[in-house]
């Protein structure tokens, strides 16, 4: 249970990525369970099952591959389960409240289901920012465009991929 609240605290702005206990089951289950809430939600937008799987398929490659590249060239590649660890569980934690938005999102369309949506992609693109800032030593201007660039090439790469093929 130690674990699960160091990781916990990167949700809340706290502790360092690059002090986190390495956990490879923590990383594995940790993409078990993005793989499967993405791919539910991703599922609930395309209404096709296979096109879902493979989206969700290359969005989790495109992150994988992103922040393996950003740690290899920071030189920085043996913190790279803690990193990615810590980018999943923060996905998988806001999943927690990004579920019920959709649900509401997609049964009312009601205008506060989607600023509460958009405090969530906030919240997820400031937590991940923090991971880059302290996991690479940058600022944080420096950690916001990274964190923006890590969106742009995973989720919009994913789904531009994914019209593709």
């Amino acid at each position: 249970m130690d674990i699960f609240s160091e990781y916990l605290a990167l949700c809340w702005f706290e502790g360092d990525p690059m002090e986190l206990p390495r956990s490879t089951s923590l990383f594995k289950k940790g993409l078990f369970i993005y793989f499967l809430v993405y791919y539910l939600l991703q599922a609930n937008m395309t209404d096709d099952p296979f096109e879902s799987i493979y989206e969700v398929l290359l969005q989790m490659t495109l992150m994988l591959v992103f922040i393996g590249v950003m740690l290899s060239l920071n030189k920085t590649m043996y913190v790279y389960i803690q990193v990615s660890t810590a980018i999943l569980f923060s996905a998988n934690v806001l999943s927690i409240f990004l579920i019920p938005i959709m649900v509401w999102l997609t049964v009312s369309e009601d205008p506060w289901s989607y600023y509460f949506f958009g405090v969530i992609v906030l919240w997820y693109f400031a937590i991940v920012a923090y991971i880059f800032k302290y996991s690479l030593l940058i600022n944080v201007p420096a950690s916001m465009v990274l964190s923006l660039l890590y969106f742009i090439g995973t989720y919009l790469g994913a789904f531009a991929l994914g019209q593709m093929f």
